[in-house]
């Protein structure tokens, strides 16, 4: 008993050295072991299809017999048509891009009892490392898988359109082969009439502004057979990740969209006339180019004359002050192919959103409108009278700029004094005491090109609310006294109150005063008295010499006309 299971032990012993020594246990099938799996598997290799991979040919023993990588070029063959030998054909189906498996083919597989010349011995089991970098059928087309879709998109991409993308080029394995992102240029190129491969061509058809995209072609509606020679190898999958910048056609005129028109709206923009906006200006991607409000200025200017690009020459016609408009502007109508350099890409459609501040034309004169005239009107304003009045200034986009009633009391001029700015002279003219008026002046009555220093813009428009308070009559024009009663024969002596045959300035001042209080004479109102006393002093010492003689003293009735006696 003992020396039987002491046989059997010597017998175990015998057959585990046996096994030791015995060869490998001939393969049925091919093995496969993944050394790489990718994590998303978009499409797996199927019969019929084309393939691309590199792979190292091993023997079981790691002596390589061949490698893909050693000629610098992938292997490319098409799967299951007895184009590979039979375990190779069988292992690449339902490979993943990307996945690295390791094939082992037994001979019958492989190259069989006859081996391959020299290289490959008869019976010989073959190891390949396999790296599946590219598949496509060829009845492939464009593939288009969209992960960012813009809102809203009013347009989209049609044949014969021009547009400006980004993107980046990459074979299917991720190898990148180009990208304008590198360049920092936009691609630029009219789409659907041949100027791209015909894959790019079909997948940018759609799309919107701001759409990205992932385009992928097979090498037929890519590069072919032969790459493009560089960096894009023959037979190879492109893909393309694609986002869409800018869109328009040669044929399109401006587009004006987002238009906010005030109820009232008496006037609009014709050519010739001068306008005052704000606008922030973008490309069609929303990328921001320029501000007027950054600048804290309008852009004034005249429409219609070839002042700005001819698009907004046209977008800024037939516009209300108060207007609110985008105007979308071609780059045909806009900066064209070079565009300005730093800020705005050649072929970049603009968008402007503007607003209308104020307008006018040169030929405008100051528009009046009677808001409140009293039942009884006795006198009416007109040049020389003293009027005290109250306003609110303001710009034609309700602006405020100044109001009488800030400080507790009127305004006081003498009109056609050149006091006021003359479309307000023109605007109080004929006024009763009590009547309020609507006045809108254009700058060249205003305050013109430059304004007032951080209170009035340039070139703009202004709006009075007036009411006319109080009215003193004055004097005919010329004069800067008259009389109310006849003048005295003796006037010279009475001036004369020291009687040496000569009036003194004091003498002189104290006589005009004197007939002013009494009501005998009237000087003009709104003026310094004691200036206009000098003043008519001034004109009787013709000599100058600070003395008037009865020789020099005339009334004005005598001579020539002046402003005095």
């Amino acid at each position: 008993m003992i020396q039987c299971l002491h046989a059997m032990l010597f017998l175990s012993v015998l057959v585990a050295f046996a096994a030791c020594d015995a060869p490998p246990v001939p393969l049925d099938d091919i093995l496969i072991e993944k050394t790489f799996v990718p994590e998303q598997c978009v499409r797996a290799v199927k019969v019929g299809d084309y393939v691309r991979y590199h792979y190292n040919g091993m023997f079981p023993d790691g002596k390589k017999f061949d490698s893909s990588y050693d000629r610098g070029t992938t292997y490319n063959v098409f799967v299951g048509k007895k184009q590979l030998i039979a375990g190779m054909d069988k292992a690449l189906v339902g490979l993943c891009v990307n996945e690295r498996v390791l094939v082992k083919i037994p001979p019958h597989l492989a190259y069989g009892k006859q081996g391959y010349g020299e290289i490959i011995p008869a019976d010989a089991i073959l190891h390949f490392d396999v790296l599946l970098l590219d598949v496509w059928n060829p009845e492939d087309g464009v593939q288009i898988k969209t992960y960012h879709t813009p809102s809203p998109c009013s347009r989209k991409v049609e044949v014969s359109d021009y547009i400006r993308y980004h993107y980046n080029g990459t074979l299917l394995d991720g190898t990148l082969f180009d990208s304008s992102h590198t360049r920092m240029r936009t691609y630029d190129t009219y789409v659907g009439i041949g100027w791209l491969i015909a894959g790019m061509d079909q997948g940018l058809l759609g799309m919107c502004v701001g759409e990205k995209r992932i385009i992928t072609m097979p090498p037929s509606l890519g590069y072919g057979e032969n790459g493009d020679g560089s960096d894009i190898p023959g037979q190879a999958s492109l893909v393309f990740d694609v986002v869409l910048l800018d869109l328009h056609n040669p044929k399109d005129g401006i587009t004006v969209t987002n238009q906010v028109v005030p109820e009232s709206c008496t006037r609009k923009t014709v050519t010739g006339d001068f306008v005052r906006y704000h606008y922030n200006g973008s490309l069609l991607d929303g990328t921001f180019f320029d501000s007027s409000y950054s600048r804290n200025h309008t852009y004034d200017t005249y429409v219609g004359k070839g002042y700005v690009i001819a698009g907004m020459d046209e977008g800024l016609i037939g516009v209300c002050v108060g207007e609110k408009r985008t105007v979308i502007i071609p780059p045909h109508l806009g900066y064209g192919e070079e565009g300005t350099g730093s800020k705005i890409p050649g072929s970049a459609v603009l968008v402007f959103d503007i607003d209308i501040i104020d307008f006018h034309n040169p030929t405008d004169n100051a528009v009046m409108t009677t808001v409140h005239k009293p039942e009884e009107c006795d006198k009416q304003t007109k040049k020389g009278d003293f009027i005290k009045y109250h306003y609110n200034a303001s710009l034609m986009d309700g602006t405020s700029i100044d109001s009488t009633h800030n400080y507790g009391k009127t305004y006081n001029i003498v009109l056609g004094a050149n006091q006021v700015v003359p479309g307000m002279e023109d605007g109080l003219l004929e006024m009763c005491v009590g009547e309020k008026r609507h006045l809108v002046v254009p700058p060249h009555l205003g305050y013109g090109e430059r304004g007032v220093a951080d209170e009035v813009p340039g070139s703009a428009v202004l709006v009075f609310d007036i009411e006319l308070v109080e009215l003193e009559e004055g004097l005919p024009e010329g004069y800067m006294f008259i009389w109310n009663d006849d003048v005295s024969p003796d006037l010279f002596t009475e001036m004369d109150t020291d009687k040496n045959a000569e009036v003194e300035p004091s003498e002189f001042t104290d006589y005009i005063m004197r007939q002013v209080s009494e009501g005998k004479g009237r000087l003009a109102p709104g003026f310094d008295p004691n200036r206009i006393i000098d003043n008519m002093f001034s004109n009787q010492d013709r000599d100058g010499d600070g003395k008037i003689t009865e020789a020099e003293f005339r009334l004005k009735a005598d001579e020539a006309p002046h402003d005095e006696l």
